[in-house]
């Protein structure tokens, strides 16, 4: 619509802006009319019409089989857009019209703002299905025709509102007609049961709307006065009642079609079962991160137990492989910690990466720099949790064997996300500038501890690639190519 307006018509931003917001709204009028509309705007030079927007009913049968939207119709072809623009009022004359042998009713509502007419909506009734109307349909069309002369007079849509029409209540959810003074003239089967299902054990005609609605809510004192206010239908709100057995969704829109106040049309919607699930899933969340929360203290107070046992070992190749047993026990718990405070199984591994460089740091035997570059981004749990013990055991690796004792040196790692969007890789480098390899060491045929574990967890879990070389400018480069999971939007 943006480009249309803008490529065809004089209409200004602020004008563009009010079209979005009528065209946020216009299902309702649509379903209540059980017409397909199409907005009209005069182009630039005033000679013709472009249509910049469409909608088809929900409740009853299109009468455009095609897309109308960017259609140019000169001005005169269509007699009643003429009027309707130039005159500024809803156009109802004339005949129906023929569309592959259905008839259709044609009328057009001015859409004024600001006291100035900026295009027609045409709504079209296919009359193929019209048979008496029923108390349910008398009442939509009288609904949908107190808010067509809302539009033409600019009193519809109501700027101040913005509603997300994706989970706003639509006519068919349940729909309840307000006099003047907030008693109810009709309410839909749907809005009935909706009632009842917060209690109602009487019909809802006749019964005040906000009143009633508080008498239903549990809550006591001035939050019942608020209540009954908003649900007597004085101004345009969107808000939720919830009962003893049940939860609707209520959105007031105040009719006003002759500028006075001459009712409210509510909509509603029984989302009980909808908060129902929303609550599961938070209480869900909330026992996961728990758990994870639970599962980092008691890896926590193993590695406690673990360091404690370190202190009581004489033998120094015991106490050396209890501290890496606390080493990899540590990676594993910053993984389970960092999930306690998600509310998915996704982590940001930089923070990650960054926690594991500064506890391996701590052993270095000399004064070795360790930085990271690039991005590992977001990963899911079943790959943070390997991956931080694959760096916990590279870096380890690393700091240990490449300097001597007070020795300077530099452990740098860097992160590359590669692949495409489908699959996903990340690539994965630890480098040092320390002595390099030994003569003919193979790192698939090492009998380290920590070289058996990378491999396994990096070929055997992540299903990756691992290897181990002489760095071209000198030091030991160390690279991971694994692949990661697509994020998920």
């Amino acid at each position: 619509m943006n480009e249309l307006v803008r490529q065809h018509t004089a209409l200004s931003d602020s004008d563009l802006e009010w079209l979005h917001l009528l065209v946020s709204e216009w299902q309702l009028l649509s379903d209540l009319s059980f017409a397909d509309l199409v907005l009209w705007i005069p182009t630039r030079d005033g000679t013709r019409y472009v249509s910049v927007a469409q909608m088809r009913p929900n409740t009853g049968p299109t009468s455009y089989q095609d897309d109308m939207v960017g259609h140019l119709v000169p001005r005169g072809r269509r007699p009643m857009l003429d009027s309707a623009l130039d005159e500024g009022r809803i156009v109802r004359e004339g005949d129906p019209e023929w569309r592959e042998e259905v008839p259709v009713r044609v009328e057009s509502i001015p859409v004024r703002r600001e006291g100035r007419v900026l295009g027609v909506i045409a709504r079209n009734t296919n009359l193929l299905t019209v048979r008496t109307p029923s108390r349910l349909e008398l009442t939509y069309l009288q609904s949908a025709s107190d808010l067509a002369q809302m539009i033409a007079a600019g009193t519809f849509p109501f700027p101040d509102q913005q509603v997300d029409m994706d989970a706003s209540p639509r006519a068919g959810d349940g729909l309840v007609r307000l006099d003047a003074d907030g008693f109810v003239q009709y309410a839909s089967p749907n809005a009935l049961s909706a009632y009842h299902r917060l209690g109602l054990a009487v019909d809802l005609v006749g019964q005040h709307l906000g009143r009633t609605t508080a008498e239903l809510a549990p809550a006591q004192g001035p939050v019942d006065e608020a209540l009954a206010k908003l649900a007597s239908g004085w101004a345009p709100r969107e808000f939720e009642v919830e009962g003893e057995d049940g939860v609707i969704q209520l959105r007031v829109i105040p009719l006003k079609p002759k500028g006075t106040h001459s009712g409210s049309l509510v909509l509603l919607r029984d989302v009980t079962e909808l908060r129902r699930r929303e609550r599961e899933l938070i209480t869900k969340d909330a026992t996961i991160r728990e758990i994870h929360h639970r599962v980092k203290n008691n890896l926590q107070t193993v590695a406690a137990l673990l360091r404690l046992q370190a202190r009581r070992i004489d033998s120094d190749q015991g106490r050396a492989a209890l501290n890496e047993a606390v080493r990899r026990v540590g990676s594993i718990a910053i993984v389970h910690e960092t999930l306690s405070q998600n509310l998915d199984e996704r982590v940001e591994f930089d923070e990650i990466a960054d926690r594991v460089l500064a506890m391996v740091a701590e052993i270095a035997p000399g004064k070795v720099t360790t930085r990271r570059g690039g991005n590992f981004g977001v990963l899911d749990a079943q790959v943070a949790t390997p991956l931080s013990m694959v760096l916990t055991e590279v870096l380890q690796n690393a700091l240990e064997h490449a300097f001597a004792p007070g020795e300077h040196g530099t452990v740098e790692v860097t992160a590359v996300r590669g692949g495409d969007r489908t699959q996903p890789r990340l690539l994965v480098t630890v480098q040092d500038d320390g002595r390099g390899l030994p003569e003919g060491f193979d790192p698939r045929r090492s009998g380290n501890l920590g070289l058996q574990i990378v491999r396994t967890l990096v070929e055997g879990e992540l299903g990756g690639a691992f290897d181990m070389v002489t760095a071209a400018e000198g030091g030991t480069q160390v690279l991971l190519d694994m692949p990661v999971r697509p994020a998920k939007r």
